[in-house]
């Protein structure tokens, strides 16, 4: 799968274009301190647990697999501005404070079914959202025209989560080795390739 094409899929499942574009020149995110980032390691504790109810772990790894609490915290110290990472980290608080009010615990201590509802609910919520905004031209079915840095207007908090959740899974070892097909570029051609309905997308 070529990066323009995870942006499109980010875009469809989040309803709203990539936010924090910088995000984009990460080949690697470099081995940054969590200690150097407004992040804490229950903070990627909770980011983890979240992204592993959007991508969980089947016959293929799931995000805690990944790890990508602890990616998703650099890129949005290093390319979310002040607004966007305050909006990203009330998104989180957000999700312990329904879990609470809904079911009476905190997202951790949730069980599988009631972590995948109340996130469900979330995910519509913010769909509905970004459409009412503008962030998503209905006419066309496409993101609208927007800055990729703008934080006017910011989209609704979760899709922030789940496309972060979204682009560092696809991106890291695991899902672009394990749930992706892989191989290394430069490769060699091959203008035969055999492809059987149900195979996976490649990752480059």
């Amino acid at each position: 799968m070529e990066r323009r094409e995870l942006l499109k899929l980010i875009a469809v499942t989040t309803g709203t274009a990539m936010v924090g574009m910088p995000a984009l020149a990460y080949d690697q995110v470099p081995p940054v301190p969590l200690k150097d980032t407004p992040f804490s390691k229950e903070d990627v504790s909770f980011i983890n647990d979240v992204a592993e109810v959007i991508l969980p772990k089947t016959d293929t790894p799931g995000a805690k697999d990944a790890n990508v609490g602890a990616t998703i915290a650099v890129i949005a110290a290093d390319c979310y501005t002040d607004a966007q990472r305050a909006h990203f980290k009330a998104g989180l608080n957000d999700i312990d404070t329904r879990a609470k009010a809904q079911f009476g615990k905190p997202f951790l201590l949730l069980d599988s079914d009631s972590k995948t509802t109340l996130l469900s609910e979330l995910d519509r919520e913010a769909n509905a959202y970004n459409k009412k905004v503008g962030l998503w031209d209905v006419a066309t079915d496409k993101p609208s025209d927007r800055k990729p840095d703008s934080d006017k207007p910011l989209p609704h908090a979760f899709s922030l989560v789940k496309q972060m959740s979204l682009y560092t899974f696809f991106t890291s070892e695991v899902g672009a080795t394990k749930v992706l097909r892989y191989v290394a570029v430069p490769g060699y051609y091959n203008g035969e390739l055999d492809y059987k309905k149900g195979d996976r997308a490649w990752a480059t």
